[in-house]
């Protein structure tokens, strides 16, 4: 019997249809993600006074669903790299899913903020893992640019909820956009065939007929015997934890990846949040206030899809350093836009600068970290960002009710793209895995090194 790498085998694969068939579903899976992670900031105006709710109450409720997502990001990775990231993602859909669609059934702020907190466990545990099985699985050639293309979909979610909620509240209120977020549920039996699971995990379990079948379809010219048997350069994960993150010189580096997560969480969770409510402060109606959070989200796309092929040519430190620039300064003039057009644009350049950063950061820091703790440091990641997310909601609500002004509350949560500038700064791509791997071409972090 012979013995073959099948990461070597895989890498060159080209675009298949199995690939096209893994886009599809890991961008619906974001999709349902960003609409239940952004539901809260469209309905919050219409809670606030159903409820009798002060900005620091709604701003708490907004805080309290992302612990559950720090708790599920962590927790669920960790386990995600013993037993697989495909098990884990199938899970954090369901409870997702499930609990978000309990929530439409709350009567108290209580009981749906609980429920908000148990959605926010499967919302934790669905990102760091479908990063992890998309990247392992993404072309070579074409990696970093497929998981930021799937990741639009949580830009995507946001803006559908957004546009969904500009003409269903009035009619119908807010608990039927909750209802809707039950449709993964009833997609579970097709994702569970159609996702593959890891080749590492697939290998450590001797499962090399499961092996050979992904490879049949994604590398067809490779002649592979039924008596081969399949290994990968993965180690078995064995007591992952967060201190092997901060090993073999990844310290300061790891510790910059959390605090940008943590930057674009604030500005995630303060625009998803508030940016409807402060809209209306400054002289917008709700209607037009609905409309800036689904241009949030067109401009994450478009920042997404514009900015990944100048990541490979420049380097972030030239492309993300000037975005997070640019997005401080939206955020301070957005208020006094003269035009409501110019505030449009300003509001598309927050979301790229936001949603569109954390889309880029994923494949790059998925792609740091050797295979066996890749769904960690990312679920590690996510988790240090929602820390922000966790501070935000509650944050802004603090500032509106000290009655400061529009522009004031604005400049303030553009302190966080400063915060996001200096960590890129201070990233060290010389000590990332890809660059220990022979033959490899670089993370998109950076300007690619000459061979």
């Amino acid at each position: 019997m012979k013995t073959v790498d099948a990461n070597e085998i895989y890498d060159k694969s080209g675009f298949k249809p199995f690939h096209l068939n893994l886009l599809m579903w890991c961008f619906l899976i974001i999709l349902f993600d960003g609409y239940d992670t952004a539901i809260y900031g469209a309905v919050v105006p219409v809670l606030m006074d159903e409820w009798s709710l002060t900005p620091v109450q709604a701003g708490a409720i907004g805080s309290y669903t992302v612990i559950g997502t720090v708790v599920g990001a962590v927790g669920m990775s960790i386990i995600a790299d013993r037993i697989g990231p495909k098990k884990i993602v199938i899970v954090s859909v369901v409870m997702f899913s499930l609990f978000t669609f309990l929530s439409g059934f709350a009567n108290t702020p209580v009981s749906f903020a609980i429920l908000r907190v148990l959605a926010g466990l499967g919302l934790g545990g669905v990102m760091p893992n479908v990063v992890a099985l998309s990247t392992e699985f993404a072309p070579k050639k074409i990696r970093s640019t497929m998981v930021a293309l799937i990741f639009c979909g949580y830009s995507v979610g946001s803006m559908l909820i957004a546009l969904i909620s500009k003409f269903a509240i009035e009619t119908y209120g807010w608990k039927p956009l909750f209802w809707l977020a039950a449709i993964p549920l009833l997609l579970i039996p097709f994702m569970v065939k159609a996702l593959p699971e890891s080749l590492r995990i697939l290998a450590s379990q001797g499962r090399s007929d499961e092996i050979r079948k992904i490879l049949t379809k994604t590398v067809p010219s490779e002649r592979l015997s039924e008596n081969t048997i399949f290994s990968t350069s993965g180690k078995e994960a064995k007591g992952v934890s967060i201190k092997v993150l901060l090993s073999e010189k990844r310290a300061l580096s790891s510790v910059m990846f959390w605090a940008i997560s943590f930057s674009c969480f604030i500005l995630i969770y303060a625009m998803n949040t508030w940016l409807t409510k402060l809209m209306i402060q400054a002289g917008y109606d709700l209607s037009s206030s609905l409309l800036f959070l689904a241009l949030l989200n067109v401009g994450a796309i478009i920042g997404t899809i514009a900015i990944g092929p100048l990541l490979d040519k420049y380097g972030a430190k030239k492309v993300l350093v000037p975005l997070f620039c640019s997005g401080a300064l939206s955020l301070i003039f957005i208020s006094v836009a003269k035009h409501i057009v110019l505030a449009y644009l300003l509001v598309g350049v927050i979301g790229a600068a936001s949603i569109g950063i954390h889309n880029l950061l994923n494949p790059v820091v998925s792609q740091y970290y050797p295979p066996e703790i890749r769904s960690t440091a990312l679920g590690v990641m996510m988790a240090f960002g929602r820390l922000g997310g966790i501070l935000s909601p509650t944050l802004v609500g603090l500032l509106m009710s000290q009655n400061l002004t529009v522009q004031g509350n604005f400049m303030a949560i553009s302190l966080a793209c400063v915060i996001g500038a200096v960590a890129i700064l201070l990233v060290q791509e010389k000590y990332a895995y890809q660059y220990q791997c022979k033959g490899s071409q670089g993370i998109p972090l950076y300007k690619k090194q000459s061979s």
